[in-house]
């Protein structure tokens, strides 16, 4: 028997009034509820509830999500709902949806006009708030549940649970953002008996890495408070939840795209003492593309000898990882040739400086699309598959996806997940198309891009720099959502390096920030600069390279300038854009602002953006005076050569280079030597 328990404190009680619902397992088909009237409250038919309704409606409609993560926002200003729907990693998709949906209902019921609510159930959790709720990590309102039954051998029980628990929390506060969940048994024995303890952990997959790792911490030392002694128990919460139990609770972890080989076990030899312990561990971890198994010992003794072992193991196992993943990747040279018809001109999609791009269709239907690279790169098979391997790794909704490579002789081929719906360019700045990017889709775009250089400079395993953000890098699938695309040009920098150098600048010219066009440094705050500049181009529809305003021409990020601060700001947006969502504009042009200045230490970090997009109680500060502003002091660019990107071409969404005496804008510089 299981009891529950919710977590609270007097302070806490002072500051929040909630309704708290605690049920039993047996008898309800969730676990607890809390409604908060202290975050405001709806009336019936208001638009709120209007909203509230729309989203949870439509919350678990993408059938794409198989990772059990649903978090979206549906409405504008006070009456915009933010809503969380997370399931265990063990539960299956349609399982998932079914849970989320029964949450729904269930969570309208008994919170039926509270502005923000939460319901956890044993498989999922459902949370909605008129508040800002994604990537923050919170640990209220929260509950405890206990196993009734006495654990026996109590230290050696205690000792087994903490070193199980702290494995685990690496593991998944290393996951993706479409999942941060791990579970594992640990067995331990002595003479009288042999036992095996089961735990789990998740976070929701929005928190960084650091941040679940803290809410996890926090859980587990909720423990000696909530289960002690206790053979089982759960401590739950907004941003993240544990449990163990002496019986298997869980199975197996649920697979994302792309299948991975399957987990494997470890069990380490008896140490010699007479209180032997055997450590078990079974742990499934999906980073992504691959799913990477690690077998770690927990050993109590604290020799050297025994320590360099085990690390020894480790390093030689992750090399066999590495091995698995490179041949799990490699496609068969003849079925790319097949699916592209002889890499036909009819299936040509673009071209660029690294090689053409094809569309091809594999047997069993799946559109790919493959870049085939110029044969004189230099690189080795070696270093192009070390390459491979790590660009497979950044798995995001809003990247896109590398399905694997071929490698014969010296043909070298990337494939790519196949994306519909051409690139950003093609859309946003033809007067023709850019009527079928209204407001909400723009917002859209400009959040999903924020995502994705948030994943790719925080959240991933690896620290990248595209290096060459612009609108023709951006491809829309078919439900309009961006994928960041052409990692050719991106760079892998140390998790605590913040500035690199280079004397090859590569690059395209308009979205360039100063102290990298000028002096070759580049940083996370170079893709800043890019992407204010993306910001703007979405707002006002128009290319960075120049507004033509009669027989003057006038640079964007100027244009931009000088109407912002004459309060003009309006005028920068889209005139085929209505004006419904007005301040939304505004301030998404005051934050492009906050990108483009010139002292990188001003700008802001990909975190804040994201934090400023979907937070309007957030102010903002004043922007300084952008980079390359024309009535700033005299600059001077080195002499380059220059090149256009253009994807304009029908069913092109990769480059077509021309010289710059044929250029008319957007200049892509491919190589330049800072003086």
């Amino acid at each position: 028997m299981a009891v529950v328990v919710a977590v609270s404190s007097r302070s806490f009680l002072c500051c929040l009034l909630f309704l708290f619902i605690a049920i039993s397992q047996t008898s309800a088909q969730y676990n607890y509820v809390s409604c908060d009237n202290n975050k405001g409250n709806y009336t019936a038919e208001s638009t709120y509830q209007t909203n509230l309704n729309t989203l949870l409606s439509n919350l678990t409609s993408n059938t794409q999500i198989n990772y059990g993560f649903y978090n979206f926002s549906y409405g504008q200003n006070s009456d915009e709902v933010n809503a969380i729907g997370l399931c265990r990693g063990d539960v299956m998709p349609d399982e998932c949806r079914s849970c989320l949906n029964d949450a729904r209902d269930n969570l309208t019921q008994l919170c039926p006009n509270q502005k923000e609510a939460i319901l956890y159930h044993d498989k999922c959790m459902l949370r909605y708030s008129n508040r800002s709720i994604f990537g923050l990590m919170e640990t209220k309102p929260s509950y405890y549940m206990y196993n009734t039954n006495n654990a026996t051998e109590v230290y050696q029980f205690n000792q087994v649970l903490s070193s199980l628990m702290r494995i685990l929390t690496g593991i998944a506060a290393s996951g993706d953002s479409r999942r941060k969940y791990a579970a594992a048994s640990a067995g331990a024995s002595n003479f009288q008996t042999i036992y095996a303890i089961y735990g789990l952990v998740q976070c929701t997959p929005d928190l960084t890495q650091t941040d679940c790792n803290d809410c996890l911490d926090e859980a587990i030392k909720q423990i000696p408070t909530c289960c002690d002694e206790k053979r089982g128990g759960r401590v739950v919460g907004p941003s993240c939840n544990i449990r163990y139990e002496d019986y298997r609770f869980y199975e197996q972890t649920t697979i994302i795209d792309p299948e991975t080989p399957p987990p494997s076990t470890i069990n380490t030899s008896p140490e010699e003492s007479s209180n032997t312990t055997i450590i078990v561990i079974a742990i499934i971890v999906p980073a992504a593309a691959v799913v990477l198994v690690i077998c770690l010992f927990l050993y109590l003794t604290r020799r050297n000898a025994r320590k360099n072992h085990a690390v020894k193991e480790e390093e030689d196992e992750e090399d066999q990882n590495e091995i698995n993943i490179v041949e799990s990747l490699q496609f068969n040279f003849d079925t790319i040739r097949v699916a592209t018809e002889d890499f036909s001109d009819s299936n040509k999609l673009g071209q660029g400086g690294f090689g053409i791009v094809y569309w091809g269709r594999l047997s069993n239907g799946q559109m790919i699309a493959v870049k085939r690279l110029s044969r004189d790169s230099g690189q080795g098979d070696t270093e192009f598959k070390n390459e491979v391997v790590l660009v497979v790794k950044l798995q995001h909704r809003n990247l896109v996806r590398l399905l694997g490579f071929c490698l014969e002789g010296r043909e070298r081929l990337l494939i790519y997940e196949f994306v519909p719906n051409k690139s950003l360019d093609y859309f946003i700045f033809d007067p023709a198309m850019n009527a079928q990017l209204d407001w909400e889709k723009r917002y859209k775009i400009i959040r999903g891009i924020a995502r994705g250089l948030l994943y790719l400079h925080e959240d991933s395993q690896l620290r990248i720099i595209h290096r060459d953000l612009k609108a023709s890098n951006i491809l829309l699938d078919e439900e309009m959502n961006p994928k960041i695309a052409d990692f050719g040009m991106a760079r892998l920098v140390l998790m605590d390096q913040t500035q690199a150098n280079t004397s090859r600048i590569v690059g395209t010219y308009g979205y360039m920030a100063p102290e990298y066009a000028m002096h070759g440094q580049f940083s996370v705050k170079s893709d800043v600069f890019s992407f204010g500049v993306l910001i703007l181009e979405i707002v006002s529809g128009q290319k960075n390279s120049g507004i033509n305003k009669g027989e003057n021409m006038e640079d964007l990020l100027s244009f931009a300038w000088r109407n912002w601060k004459e309060g003009k700001a309006i005028n920068i947006v889209d005139p085929s854009l209505n004006n419904n969502s007005r301040n939304e504009m505004l301030r998404c042009i005051h934050i492009g602002l906050l990108c483009v200045q010139e002292n990188l230490v001003d700008r802001p970090t990909m975190a804040n953006i994201v934090l400023m997009l979907n937070s309007y109680s957030l102010s903002l500060p004043i922007p300084a005076e952008p980079a390359f502003y024309m009535n700033s002091r005299t600059r001077s660019l080195p002499e380059m050569q220059s090149w256009e990107y253009n994807s304009r071409e029908p069913g092109s969404s990769e480059a077509i280079f021309k010289s710059v005496q044929e250029s008319e804008n957007e200049a892509s510089i491919s190589e330049l030597y800072p003086r």
